[in-house]
């Protein structure tokens, strides 16, 4: 196959070029060519162009010839999926959209999320999202413009930290590592899911090309259901530090005290996300083949290869935190104890 992946660079596409190019497929990349952590194999072709350009991009991909896929897999605007949809139509055989399951509300109908459940969105980025997807597949023909939908959780591979309570710092880490307590949100209890990106990109290949999928919508996430508590302690454990404490602090109360460094937990992070494969699993013969211990074995072992784990003695955020909570709880518990009961 000739596979077009608009990205390419990117945690999952990098993964999903060595898998197209290990088969034999050729693979050109779209993008502007500012990022290189994750090396291309060779005879990847790169294009370079800003695919916000829409009429430069129109005109570049006009002249790549024939195309039996093209996987967008940063699609992140409404017009970037009116672009693809004027550029592409009548001349691919397959598109393939990298969209997320925050497309859904939350919290969601029942669970786990199905790929039924109703569009939703709770910030910018997953709104855009829902946009795209309403125009791919109102676009969708099974011969102009075959349109598949992959939906990933959350992936994640060597290159970056794990994602907390406080987003991607790696100062978390580090905090684990010296025996530091750790802010968890709301009790620990709310599931979570995570997926390496070979898994991930697994299915993408295994979607391309193929017609059954066509018009259809797919997830992609993590099968260990754990609560961030069970997470959390895995982070220790793959890493061989003492069990973590945990400062369990409400959603709301984070939202007050840590608007900016809590955005992403008190947007997502505080629900259950927890999904059904089981079309994955059907069509794309999807399978996790990479626990979470082990994955998070490997970003800290890549993170400590190239002296990316911050001192979290630099930033005292946290602890400021955590001292401001308990303070408030014992002035709290204080005065509860002293009011004045009532006489009968």
């Amino acid at each position: 196959m000739r596979v077009l992946i608009i990205g390419g660079t990117g945690l999952i596409s990098s993964a999903i070029t060595h898998l197209l190019t290990a088969r034999g497929d050729e693979v050109l990349h779209y993008n502007r060519g500012r990022a290189d952590l994750y090396p291309n194999p060779p005879g990847v072709k790169t294009i370079h162009g800003d695919r916000t350009d829409y009429p430069a991009f129109a005109r570049q991909v006009a002249e790549m010839g024939a195309l039996d896929c093209v996987m967008d897999m940063v699609g992140y605007r409404p017009d970037d999926a009116e672009s693809v949809v004027s550029a592409l139509r009548g001349r691919v055989g397959h598109f393939i959209f990298c969209s997320t399951v925050d497309v859904y509300r939350k919290p969601a109908d029942r669970y786990p999320y199905t790929e039924a459940e109703g569009y939703g969105g709770l910030n910018t980025y997953s709104r855009n999202k829902v946009a795209q997807e309403r125009t791919l597949l109102a676009a969708h023909h099974p011969t102009a413009f075959p349109v598949t939908i992959i939906r990933p959780a959350y992936t994640y591979g060597e290159g970056r930290g794990p994602i907390h309570t406080f987003g991607f710092s790696t100062t978390y880490v580090d905090r684990i590592r010296k025996g530091k307590p750790i802010v968890v949100h709301g009790d620990g209890s709310s599931f979570w899911v995570a997926c390496h990106r070979d898994d991930v990109a697994r299915a993408f290949v295994a979607a391309a090309g193929q017609a059954h999928t066509f018009g259809k919508a797919y997830h992609t996430a993590g099968e260990e259901w754990l609560t961030w508590n069970q997470y959390h302690q895995q982070v220790a454990d793959a890493i061989g530090a003492r069990p973590p404490a945990f400062i369990h602090i409400p959603t709301a109360a984070l939202a007050q005290l840590a608007p900016e460094r809590a955005a992403i937990t008190v947007e997502n992070l505080q629900f259950n996300n927890i999904f059904d494969n089981t079309a994955a699993r059907t069509d794309l013969d999807f399978r996790t083949t990479i626990t979470w211990r082990e994955g998070a074995r490997r970003m800290v072992a890549w993170l400590d290869a190239h002296d990316q784990i911050a001192d979290s003695d630099g930033d005292p955020f946290e602890d400021q935190l955590i001292a401001r909570w308990r303070q408030g709880i014992d002035r709290a518990a204080s005065i509860v104890n002293h009011a004045p009961t009532e006489q009968a």
